[in-house]
């Protein structure tokens, strides 16, 4: 069985990849809004005092030594059906895409835990559930700072 062809000219597909979001995607976007209304305040993208993180981590708790990467199942190789999923078209380009970008996030973890930083993996198909997600969010985060009342 030979390997499907693209249906896409390189033009078109070039084009659909650039609207590819790498940074404020839907999930991230999610649990940003999650964890602000609880109290938990964050840097974006890899930003620490003292410079940029390895792997920019989607978001920063610098005062915790934490970060968080917002994955989605399909582009980082998760283990859950939506991850799983091998494209028809182009399979050997995506197989070999998909393996370097799983390599490299554990190796930038890697380098994250080295430097004493703890690391939470959020996967997109664990945004379903969201009573889970922010029990798994609160546990690895621990409490949120106490919110003063407003005032006005």
């Amino acid at each position: 069985m030979g390997e499907s062809r693209d249906t896409l000219t390189p033009e078109q597909r070039s084009l659909n990849m650039s609207k590819i979001r790498g940074k404020d995607t839907k999930p991230e976007l999610l649990v940003r809004r999650l964890l602000h209304a609880k109290g938990y305040r964050y840097r974006l993208h890899g930003q620490a005092r003292g410079g940029t993180l390895p792997g920019h981590p989607d978001l920063v708790f610098a005062g915790r030594h934490k970060v968080i990467f917002v994955n989605g199942c399909f582009w980082h190789f998760h283990d859950c059906k939506a991850g799983q999923h091998a494209p028809a078209a182009n399979a050997g380009f995506w197989e070999a895409k998909r393996t370097r970008t799983r390599d490299r996030d554990a190796a930038q973890h890697a380098q994250l835990e080295q430097a004493g930083w703890e690391v939470l993996t959020v996967w997109e198909c664990g945004l379903r559930d969201r009573s889970a997600l922010e029990e798994q969010l609160t546990e690895f985060l621990g409490r949120a700072p106490e919110r003063a009342p407003r005032t006005g």
